[in-house]
């Protein structure tokens, strides 16, 4: 079927019936734009048009397919030929229109995935749900695409779409889970008590620590190594104020601020806003935190973190030799030598620079003993 011959032949027929194409289109309820592209060949009249369109130029259905007026000898044979050619045209027509739609229904699936890993909150089941919906959308569209090869070879290509389909999903979820900090949206088991959330899944678990807290945090076990028994518990931002980020502010010298102000930060208590100041000549820190002491001590939490920060400060910052902690309501001060006497088993930790197990053994872990921490406390503080 040759588009342009018939373009032209439309065109020619139209002129010999003094149209323009403004008035055919009027007559076949179709723009000025369609006849034009009729005629330049781009496109041909839609299937239901060609009779319509044969009765106003007065030309036969087997003509229009033609290009051109037929011999009544040649009629027959023109007519056999044009109805191949018509099927095939159909047939074309159909998988073009198969082919977009597939390719179309892909896209919006995947839109729909992807976009539903960063609309939905991590801990919503919607996101999982419209990412499954998604890649369901995605399947038909690539079922729309194949439906010329065997049955066989379809099952094996969904087959693998679907794997990859997952991979994919789980990658993009684990990403956010290492670089957001975020529990995983495909999760096989949900479990919880106070302090404590579990996702578990096939690859790795994560443990959501301090739930909906400002102290909240996550650990992400890929070696599955903890239990929600064993997994280190701190009231803290354990990523934030844990040994393995703090350690990076060691310095030996009290007088680098820049480098005193980023340990405090990274400290509990920093997140109720704070002052400091250093003492050059006796080589002492004193922090000013704008807030009453006694309004953030709910289960010790001023004393955990007082004794807390002093443990940490005296060994990250090797020429401090005191802290004073002031609060509205009062202040409290720690001594090198006091701190280093009365805490249980200082020395393990601080030999060879900072021994970071002996941190979390004898500092992170004994911080949630509340009776650990009044004796301390009672010994240190003053």
């Amino acid at each position: 079927m040759n588009q342009e011959k018939i373009g032209k032949f439309i065109a020619e027929c139209r002129k010999h019936k003094n149209m323009t194409q403004s008035e055919l289109a009027e007559k076949l309820g179709v723009t000025d734009k369609s006849i034009g592209n009729w005629e330049n060949g781009r496109n041909m009249p839609d299937l239901s048009l060609f009779k319509p369109l044969c009765a106003e130029l007065d030309i036969t259905i087997n003509e229009l397919l033609s290009g051109e007026r037929i011999k009544k000898e040649k009629y027959q044979e023109r007519f056999e030929e044009n109805i191949i050619n018509t099927i095939d045209y159909s047939t074309k027509k159909i998988n073009i229109s198969n082919n977009t739609l597939g390719i179309a229904l892909i896209v919006l699936g995947i839109l729909i995935s992807i976009t539903a890993m960063t609309i939905f909150p991590s801990d919503s089941s919607w996101g999982s749900i419209y990412s499954v919906i998604g890649g369901l959308i995605s399947l038909i569209g690539i079922n729309k695409l194949l439906k010329k090869i065997s049955i066989t070879k379809k099952i094996i290509i969904n087959i693998c779409y679907i794997i990859l389909l997952l991979i994919v999903l789980f990658t993009i979820d684990y990403i956010s889970v290492v670089s957001l900090h975020q529990i995983p949206r495909f999760c096989t088991i949900k479990t919880s008590n106070d302090l404590v959330y579990v996702c578990e899944n096939s690859f790795y678990n994560v443990y959501r620590i301090n739930t909906n807290t400002p102290n909240e945090y996550i650990i992400v076990d890929t070696k599955k190594e903890y239990t929600m028994d064993t997994v280190p518990v701190s009231p803290f931002n354990r990523i934030k104020s844990g040994i393995d980020n703090i350690i990076k502010y060691k310095n030996k010298y009290i007088g680098n601020n820049s480098n005193t102000g980023n340990l405090i930060r990274s400290l509990p208590l920093s997140e109720y806003g704070y002052v400091f100041e250093i003492d050059s000549k006796d080589l002492g820190l004193i922090i000013n935190y704008n807030i009453t002491d006694w309004y953030i001590n709910e289960n010790h939490y001023l004393e955990k973190s007082i004794i807390y920060n002093s443990v940490s400060f005296f060994l990250l910052i090797d020429n401090l030799q005191y802290i004073k902690y002031n609060f509205s309501g009062t202040s409290y001060q720690v001594k090198r030598d006091t701190l280093e006497k009365n805490f249980p088993n200082y020395k393990d930790i601080s030999s060879k620079n900072i021994n970071k197990k002996a941190y979390n053994k004898y500092v992170e872990n004994k911080i949630n003993d509340n009776d650990f921490i009044d004796k301390c406390f009672a010994k240190i503080i003053s």
